[in-house]
């Protein structure tokens, strides 16, 4: 603490005489004459000079002398008022150049902490490392799991799980980041392609980009029944203008899914809308982020019925609860799934942090 009072007292008084210095040179040349009239004087000379050396043409110079007499007479006419060092003020500048550090002293005292003891980074990560997931914030379990990454490899797991902390975080590049490198890892799950391309479509503020597409046709080629990744595969080709081969889409994804599935209303509200056709009174409103969240939901929660042990399956289950806002069934697959992998910490993890997400506004 004492080294930094020194070196931001230095840094001050090194301030305060860089201004003073300045001051006092342009002092010293208070009163000078303006030099714009001489300075066209000299360029009428210059230019008798050339031409009587032959190096311009007498029309040249004729018009060049003409334009420089021009400017001289318009500076002589508007000349410029000498400026003067008032030497009366020199001791209030000296007393407010003194006074200013000290002014920046006492209100750090007043409104600062000067007590708080250094927060180096370091500290800050191993503090969150050692304490329990459900007391981190989202950015901080970002940087914990960035760190444990570096020290022990990633695997397509522990990126994906880095992929929802920098969602959680308001961070879609960086999970677009992560789910690039999880597909790296392994270029042949489904999940993580059809993952990336949700993350770009939050990047592109619920456009099917021709990134976004790309990850969900990638998606499509490793599981042609990815109903999220058909459903925007649909909207890019009706924006592309092709509206009859997505609306084509849109109806075969229809016919495949069950009439109990909420998802073939919100598919059914869609092509209405497209058509422009009043959307069906049961069908809920479809968009961008909003309605990939709820075919993953669904699909999500079909299939964790049918195969309980698949963690990932929940991770992505709890985290579209918290996305959706519905508190009660986030809790309730939470509960279910904590109780399933109690003796997995890194499920738990992942779990803690998906249900902390942020829900959609």
């Amino acid at each position: 603490m004492i080294a930094f009072w020194v070196v931001a007292g230095v840094l001050s008084a090194a301030c305060a005489g860089v201004i003073l210095s300045s001051a006092a040179r342009a002092a010293t040349r208070a009163g000078a004459a303006d030099p714009t009239t001489e300075l066209y004087r000299r360029q009428l000379r210059e230019i008798d000079d050339l031409a009587d050396r032959g190096l311009i043409p007498e029309t040249e110079r004729t018009t060049t002398h003409a334009e420089a007499a021009r400017r001289l007479l318009a500076a002589t006419d508007n000349q410029a008022q000498a400026w003067t060092a008032d030497t009366g003020l020199r001791k209030p500048v000296l007393v407010v150049a003194a006074l200013t550090p000290l002014l920046a002293l006492g209100c750090y005292i007043a409104v600062g902490s000067p007590g708080l003891p250094d927060q180096p980074f370091k500290s800050r990560v191993a503090a969150w490392r050692a304490a329990e997931p459900a007391t981190l914030t989202p950015p901080e379990m970002a940087v914990v799991l960035q760190e444990l990454i570096k020290e022990r490899g990633g695997d397509p797991e522990a990126y994906g799980y880095l992929a929802q902390a920098e969602m959680a975080s308001d961070n879609p590049s960086g999970a677009a980041r992560a789910l690039r490198r999880a597909i790296e890892l392994d270029p042949n799950r489904a999940d993580l392609w059809e993952g990336l391309g949700e993350v770009l479509l939050v990047e592109a503020q619920g456009d099917v980009s021709p990134q976004a597409e790309r990850a969900f046709l990638e998606a499509l080629k490793r599981d042609p029944k990815l109903v999220n990744a058909r459903f925007h595969v649909g909207r890019a080709r009706i924006a592309a203008g092709q509206r009859d081969v997505g609306l084509a889409d849109w109806r075969a994804l229809v016919a495949e899914l069950p009439t109990g599935d909420p998802r073939r209303a919100a598919v059914q509200s869609a092509i209405a809308s497209a058509e422009g056709q009043p959307a069906p009174a049961a069908g809920p409103a479809l968009g961008g982020q909003l309605a990939a969240v709820q075919g993953m939901v669904a699909s999500l929660a079909a299939r964790l019925e049918d195969n309980p042990d698949d963690e990932e399956g929940w991770v992505r289950l709890v985290r579209s609860y918290a996305v959706l806002g519905d508190q009660a069934n986030r809790d309730a697959a939470l509960a279910k799934a904590r109780t399933k992998y109690a003796a997995n910490p890194d499920v738990l993890k992942a779990l803690d942090l998906a249900a902390k997400t942020e829900p959609m506004r």
